[in-house]
Parts: structure tokens; sequence; C-alpha cells
């Protein structure tokens, strides 16, 4: 199975969470949000610019920005 960072991933995709390499108060809020190891995600959609990235996770909808996105280690089947 390929890893790769969320911010590599693209629209349809999808894939189980790894690690969030970040600590600090912006980890924390990654954390918080509900994107810890173990969680599948599946990329929604991207804003016309790339930035930001649409997430559905749990069910629910999630918007990241890039710089956030590139502390999000994902493992892809």
């Amino acid at each position: 199975m390929a890893q790769l960072m969320l911010r590599q991933m693209q629209r349809k995709q999808s894939g189980t969470i790894t690690a969030v390499k970040i600590g600090g108060e912006l980890g924390r809020r990654i954390r918080e949000m509900g994107l810890v190891p173990g969680t599948k995600i599946t990329i929604q959609g991207r804003a016309p610019l790339y930035d930001p990235v649409a997430l559905r996770v749990m069910g629910g909808t999630l918007t990241l920005r890039n710089n956030e996105a590139d502390f999000i280690e994902v493992e892809i089947p």
C-alpha cells in the first residue's frame, strides 16, 4: 500500500490516516477535528486554485488548507 501526504491525494481518492506529523497548537486542532490515525477519509473536492481541500470524514464534510494537509500522512489501498 502506498503512503502519501493528504495534499497529494486526488479527487474521489480514499485512504486511512496513518500519522499527523505536527505537534503544538496546529497538531491539536487537526486531531480535535477527528483527523487521527485510523480514520478513513475521502477527498470530496478542491477549490479552483486547489486550496482548500474538502474531505469526507465520519459522515461529514471538512475543509483543510493545504498547509494543514501537508502534515497528514495517508495510506492508500
